[in-house]
């Protein structure tokens, strides 16, 4: 990396042109870290904001500070700037740091499952009392005198 760094000033001070693969960041990106391309631009600002800062773990990686999120801010920056679509780079973060990257999680079956069940519970509970309260009005009543010898 010296001896880039020392070819590029070399290049520099003689007027030349820097060649792209001197430099530490991809020529699409601008000296403050934004991408060139605005297309670009905002599609990492929507993926940024839709994974989840694993340190702070409420914030997404555009609102936090935290050096693992300017990691993930990179690494997304990479991936787009490779071609990878937004749906490639969001199951790449995934399958790396699991579900909790993701502030919507996908719909999926183990999904419904969690958000579905305490309903089905609920309405399992709603028929098991209906049930037994209607069994037991049928039932006679105990203060009901009973016919006896007299």
């Amino acid at each position: 990396m010296r001896r880039a760094a020392f070819l590029a000033a070399v290049l520099l001070f003689a007027g030349a042109a820097v060649p792209a693969w001197c430099s530490d960041s991809p020529a699409d990106v601008d000296v403050h870290g934004q991408l060139t391309d605005p297309a670009l631009q905002a599609r990492f600002e929507s993926l940024t904001k839709q994974l989840r800062c694993l340190v702070c773990q409420n914030e997404s990686i555009a609102d936090s500070n935290a050096p693992l999120a300017e990691d993930l801010r990179r690494e997304v920056r990479e991936m787009l700037v490779a071609g990878k679509s937004d749906e490639a780079i969001l199951d790449f973060m995934t399958a790396r740091y699991g579900e909790f990257v993701r502030f919507k999680t996908p719909l999926e079956a183990k999904t419904l499952a969690i958000w579905g069940s305490p309903f089905l519970l609920l309405g399992l509970g709603a028929f098991i009392v209906f049930r037994v309260t209607r069994a037991r009005s049928a039932l006679p009543l105990d203060d009901e005198p009973t016919p006896g010898p007299g």
